[in-house]
């Protein structure tokens, strides 16, 4: 099926700027009602569709923790790994819109599910965009042990040995697998993906040498390279990062058009009322402004977004746009 969006990905493309309106125009009516009854009066979920250790569930304990103490009430995480993260996007897609259950998530479990899986569990129509948290560059990991030292000797290893990498993800259709799949592209690389249920086990099972490499985030890898247990090989973001001013980026070394981040959103169903979502975008707000939280987003290498939800939206409008250019080109196939 390269070349071609899936049903659910065409449509996503088609609607999003029709679908971000109906979504904050459902409930409206409803949102005077919402506000007199002091939302939240009972403890709040925040569904992580990975593994704890994940960068997803690093950012979602944060802002639990925080915005537990601003509204009064428990946010509990609830870590729900699986199909690169769409087993939980589906529970929060399928689930009450009434604002006890949020989504903290990237590009994988939403934007790249829908678009690129030919039977998609869930559609972006059934999503709230709430806020856009930040975004953070992937970085490549390898074992230690592992011959390459950098990625312009991983392409120069790769190329004479062709059949022997294999390479870790946090699941088929992830943010960390469609990288993967365009690094190839570009290099003209052969790496084995080897989908797991999340980045922690990826990552660790890198460490143990069962597998040699994979994009991830700073976020997830940070206390394992600190232990000498994974190296970094380079950043793939436009500039170094200022957590990793050693490690050299995609570019630097001669790779060109494999740049890579990651995103993070928070989500609610949708028909969630818009007085409720505009709530949790504004008390969200104030946490990413606190000192200490941006001091901890600036030492995992994340840059802080927020804005409001039309923000957000848009940047899913776009995210949708370039999946479908890549799908077009072949370098990724719907499956």
């Amino acid at each position: 099926m390269a070349g071609r969006l899936s049903a659910a990905g065409a449509r996503a493309l088609a609607s999003m700027t029709a679908g971000a309106c109906l979504v904050f125009g459902l409930g409206a009516a409803l949102g005077a009602a919402w506000a007199a009854e002091a939302w939240p009066s009972r403890p709040v979920r925040m569904v992580v569709p990975f593994t704890p250790g994940a960068s997803n569930d690093i950012i979602g304990r944060l802002l639990a923790q925080k915005l537990s103490d601003a509204w009064g009430q428990a946010v509990l995480v609830d870590n729900r790994p699986g199909a690169g993260g769409a087993l939980g996007a589906a529970l929060v897609a399928k689930g009450t819109p009434d604002g006890y259950t949020l989504l903290v998530t990237n590009p994988g479990p939403t934007v790249n599910h829908v678009v690129l899986s030919a039977k998609p569990q869930f559609t972006m129509e059934e999503l709230a965009p709430v806020i856009f948290i930040g975004y953070s560059p992937l970085i490549i990991v390898a074992n230690p042990a592992f011959p390459p030292r950098n990625a312009r000797e991983l392409v120069e290893y790769a190329k004479a040995n062709p059949g022997r990498i294999n390479w870790g993800s946090a699941g088929s259709n992830s943010n960390l697998h469609t990288a993967l799949e365009v690094f190839k592209s570009v290099t003209g690389i052969q790496a084995t993906h080897v989908p797991y249920k999340g980045t922690g086990p990826s990552l660790a099972d890198i460490a143990g040498g069962q597998i040699q490499l994979m994009f991830t985030t700073w976020v997830s890898a940070e206390s394992l390279v600190k232990a000498g247990r994974l190296r970094v090989l380079s950043s793939a973001g436009v500039k170094r990062m200022a957590s990793l001013p050693n490690v050299p980026t995609l570019q630097e070394q001669g790779i060109k058009g494999a740049d890579a981040i990651v995103w993070f959103g928070l989500d609610a169903p949708a028909k969630t009322p818009r007085a409720v979502i505009e709530r949790i975008n504004a008390d969200v707000e104030k946490v990413l402004a606190l000192p200490d939280v941006r001091a901890r987003f600036d030492q995992l290498g994340i840059e802080i977004e927020g804005g409001p939800p039309s923000r957000y939206g848009e940047l899913l409008k776009s995210e949708v746009a370039r999946l479908a250019r890549l799908v077009k080109s072949g370098a990724l196939q719907v499956e």
